[in-house]
């Protein structure tokens, strides 16, 4: 079969016979349909992130998967449903945050990710999976159901959130996304159409006319150009929010959150930078997290349960917002394509199979 690989930092992936997978006890054998692509794949490609399974040369890519069952093989699956798979998956052995089904709380080391960090990808042709780390996705969802994974990102975002603020009542009306990418607008999305926020802004850092910022606008949200208005000045530009979500990477954005919170708010950071130093008034933070009550906290990854509410989600996003979002979908004769990054480029997916 085909499938999608690459060296981590070699720069392109390739295409690449492997042998179709024969599934073992308790996993199914799902034919993939579509496999998105996202910032975390190219960090892997360019081998800022990730590492190929023990022992192999190369990586198979892709996290952000839809397929369809080829054979169940005495699991609770029925040939031909659709359904999305997770992507965390237990390293030799077990642990607790696996028997606990929190495998997305699991430190470095007790796991391992599809297509991401020792585990080949979904970017073939067929894969295999424990019935498990399989989700059901309606049929009519199918075609976009490579974007159930990174809603599933915001929704453990969400809920962790909502979560630091559960002592007392907190009821967000505003609400902030750094960073402008697919996730970002996908979360800005959660943000309009299914939490129903008030006033919403998204953070960014291009110039009109970009697909981008009319995807922003037409959800009803303020776009804001971090060179014309920084982080620490949207109070002042706008006003303080209630709910910060980080999705730049971008090291200064953690701590300029705080400036930008209102009083009881709460930042969800989600980038993962490379190290860089630099200076900040710790005691000046410090103090506004105490005074204004205010928190941060980080998150990663997502759970089984994260992505049977991302599938709820996705039904409810407006057609319009996908069309716009979705920017190309390439066989696998020009899958290249996909990995692309020019500047009108939002969403791209590898299709396998038709759906």
């Amino acid at each position: 079969m085909k499938a999608i690989a690459v060296e981590p930092g070699a720069g392109e992936p390739v295409l690449v016979e492997k042998p179709r997978p024969e599934p073992s006890p308790g996993e199914a054998l799902v034919r993939t349909l579509r496999v998105g692509v996202d910032g975390t794949d190219h960090e892997v490609i360019a081998g800022h992130h990730g590492a190929p399974p023990e022992g192999a040369d190369r990586l198979v890519l892709g996290h952000e998967a839809v397929g369809v069952v080829e054979d169940p093989n005495g699991t609770d699956l029925e040939e031909g449903e659709f359904v999305v798979p997770t992507v965390r998956r237990q390293p030799n052995g077990t642990n607790e945050y696996f028997e606990r089904g929190e495998p997305d709380m699991a430190p470095d080391g007790q796991y391992t990710e599809r297509g991401i960090v020792g585990a080949h990808g979904f970017m073939s042709e067929y894969f295999t999976s424990p019935a498990e780390y399989l989700v059901r996705i309606p049929d009519r969802l199918a075609p976009l159901g490579f974007l159930v994974e990174p809603i599933s990102i915001s929704e453990k975002a969400i809920e962790h959130a909502v979560a630091s603020r559960s002592a007392f009542e907190w009821e967000p009306e505003s609400a902030l996304v750094l960073g402008n990418g697919s996730l970002g607008l996908i979360t800005l999305a959660m943000f309009e159409t299914v939490l129903d926020i008030d006033r919403t802004y998204c953070l960014g850092r291009r110039d009109r006319p970009h697909p981008t910022i009319d995807i922003i606008e037409e959800l009803g949200s303020t776009y804001i150009d971090s060179r014309e208005t920084p982080v620490p000045e949207i109070p002042d530009a706008h006003e303080s929010v209630d709910l910060i979500y980080e999705a730049t990477g971008y090291a200064k954005h953690a701590f300029e959150t705080v400036d930008a919170l209102a009083p009881n708010g709460v930042g969800v950071l989600l980038g993962v930078p490379e190290p860089w130093e630099f200076e900040v008034d710790g005691g000046r933070l410090h103090r506004e997290l105490v005074l204004h009550n205010k928190a941060l906290l980080g998150t990663v990854n997502s759970h089984r349960g994260h992505f049977e509410s991302a599938v709820d989600t996705l039904s409810q996003l407006p057609a319009s917002f996908t069309d716009d979002l979705v920017t190309g979908v390439y066989g696998l004769e020009e899958f290249n394509a996909a990995f692309e990054t020019d500047d009108d480029v939002v969403k791209t997916a590898v299709e396998f199979d038709s759906v």
